[in-house]
Order: structure tokens, then C-alpha cells, then sequence
């Protein structure tokens, strides 16, 4: 069972995500993204982002961020300062400052109960709880940050950051 073990707002400059955006048509048959993800694992497709020096605001971590608008976006990536060259074979979005009310996630990576949509709903109604009102077409993501996400504690389990981004 997921917990909510820490909820805070993060405010960040204008910055480019660099990665590849991907639609519902990209979903594996449990309706995520994890096919996409072992793709660029398998591929080394970090590698070259990682050598660009991501922003530090995301604690250099590896992000799915995702949005709501006429369909679905999923992008895979890492954030970078605003203007930073994307490589060949790679796109991009801009996002404007803003703030971004984030959850702590605490649960089993292995079990899938980190992410979806009962996730999602625990991470705004947290984020409505503490009186914050959510952006209009808001970004969302799931940022792995390392150790938080990539060091299981004794009892299997790991803290995916779950971020909504706020109006204002």
C-alpha cells in the first residue's frame, strides 16, 4: 500500500525538458509506459543527456512528465536549463516558471502501486488538502530521483516524487 510521506511546493525556473514525447497509442497492454522506459535503458538513450549537465532544480533526475490536454503526452527525458541544444534524434518542451506541488510517494517499485491513476488521484487530493490550487492544463510527472527511487529500503520500498504543477 502507497503512503504519502512528504508533500511541498518547489518553485523552478523557465526550463527545457529534452526527451521523446509519446501518446496513448505507445501504451503497453497494463495502459503504461514501462515498454518505453526499458527502451531507453536498453538503448543507453540517458547517456547522451546526461552529458549535457541537467538542471540541478530536478535534482538530475529521470522524468516522465505527462500532460492532459487534447490527448495524452508522455515524454520520457530529463530537465535542462531553458535554451540548452537538443541533441539529434531528441525533442523538447519549454516549460515557464512556475511551482509545482510535489508528493513523496512511498511504496514497492515492483508491484506497479506507485504509479496510474490511484496514484495520481492520492497526489492531488494532497495537493488540494493543503489548499494549493492546481494550474489550468497542468504538467504532471513522476521524477526518479536517485537514492530516493533507486535504493530500496529494508522493506523493498522506494519514494517516487509525484509533482503537479500549480497555478500562479
Amino acid at each position: 500500500m502507497i503512503e504519502v510521506v512528504n508533500v511541498l511546493q518547489e518553485r523552478v525556473p523557465a526550463l527545457r525538458f529534452i526527451g521523446e514525447r509519446y501518446t496513448k497509442a505507445d501504451r503497453n497492454a497494463r495502459g503504461g509506459f514501462s515498454a518505453k522506459w526499458d527502451e531507453w535503458f536498453q538503448q543507453g538513450r540517458f547517456a547522451p543527456l546526461e552529458a549535457l549537465g541537467p538542471a540541478p532544480e530536478h535534482e538530475h533526475a529521470y522524468v516522465g512528465l505527462m500532460r492532459f490536454a487534447d490527448d495524452l503526452e508522455y515524454w520520457i527525458g530529463m530537465f535542462f536549463p531553458a535554451g540548452t541544444q537538443v541533441p539529434d534524434g531528441y525533442d523538447s518542451v519549454d516549460l515557464p516558471a512556475c511551482t509545482f506541488g510535489t508528493c513523496w510517494l512511498y511504496g514497492r517499485q515492483d508491484t506497479g502501486e506507485l504509479f496510474g491513476e490511484a496514484a495520481h488521484r492520492l497526489c492531488v487530493s494532497q495537493v488540494q488538502e493543503k489548499g494549493w490550487q492546481i494550474a489550468e492544463a497542468p504538467w504532471f510527472m513522476e521524477r526518479y530521483n536517485c537514492p530516493r527511487f533507486t535504493t530500496p529500503d529494508e522493506h523493498g520500498r522506494v519514494i517516487l516524487d509525484y509533482c503537479i504543477q500549480l497555478a500562479g
